[in-house]
């Protein structure tokens, strides 16, 4: 019997408005810091150096390394090879850590109604988030603005465990966190290697979301089940 439930967050229970607009609007915003300060900056140089430190985080997050947001935004400006002030310095990484909060982000389609329905029958819930270049601080911004945050009884972000999935650290950490036991307990995301194996090796019920993203990029491990809504969750959780 299935007694509590832990979420992903991107692309399972949130997701951006468009593909890269977080990008985008991080890369706007610099341009016209930089303009200002006297360091113009072309596009495709500013483009670059953002996707390189794209391709910095996947290495590292693939590898188990953690890579914060203010990392990211100092290896961008290292690329660019300005010798900036610190006081443009400080307000590059400001802005860069603030467009995780002010870009638009959505809810999955019926999350906010599945996650409800669950406590309503009393099941506890959680997240277990990878961060990537959008910190904590932001995710949970975005959950409170669908009045969504307050529904979860307890948060394992990895800027804050100081581990990503499939680490068991990340996963002991919400376990303990909501007091539920692993065999009770079922995962929801949508990456194989870091939702699916995590919640395996823990024991744990594996649910892999297709709703936003159907992750083929290896044929192995599959959950226990694959649901494309959230709606058939209650089901599953219910056996």
């Amino acid at each position: 019997m299935i007694e509590t439930v832990t979420f992903d967050y991107w692309n399972t229970l949130c997701r951006e408005a468009s593909p890269g607009a977080m990008r985008d609007w991080r890369v706007g915003v610099w341009s016209g810091l930089l303009e200002d300060a006297g360091f113009a900056t072309e596009r495709a140089v500013l483009d670059r150096a953002f996707e390189d430190a794209w391709d910095t985080f996947v290495q590292r997050w693939t590898a188990g390394e953690h890579f914060s947001y203010t990392e990211a935004a100092a290896g961008i400006v290292e690329a660019l090879g300005h010798d900036l002030p610190p006081d443009v310095h400080e307000s590059l990484v400001e802005a860069f850590g603030r467009a995780g909060a002010e870009a638009r982000i959505d809810l999955t389609p019926n999350v906010a109604t599945t996650i409800r329905a669950l406590k309503e029958r009393g099941i506890k819930v959680g997240i277990v988030c990878d961060v990537g270049m959008t910190p904590s601080t932001a995710l949970r911004k975005h959950l409170a603005r669908h009045g969504l945050l307050d529904a979860f009884d307890h948060w394992s972000f990895s800027d804050e465990v100081g581990c990503y999935k499939p680490d068991p650290t990340i996963f002991e950490h919400a376990l303990a966190g909501l007091g539920a036991r692993a065999e009770t307990t079922a995962h929801v995301g949508d990456l194989r290697r870091t939702d699916v194996a995590g919640a395996l090796g823990m024991g744990m019920t594996a649910i892999r979301y297709t709703g936003v993203y159907d992750d083929d990029s290896q044929p192995e491990p599959e959950g226990h089940h694959v649901i494309a809504d959230h709606a058939d969750l209650p089901a599953i959780v219910a056996g």
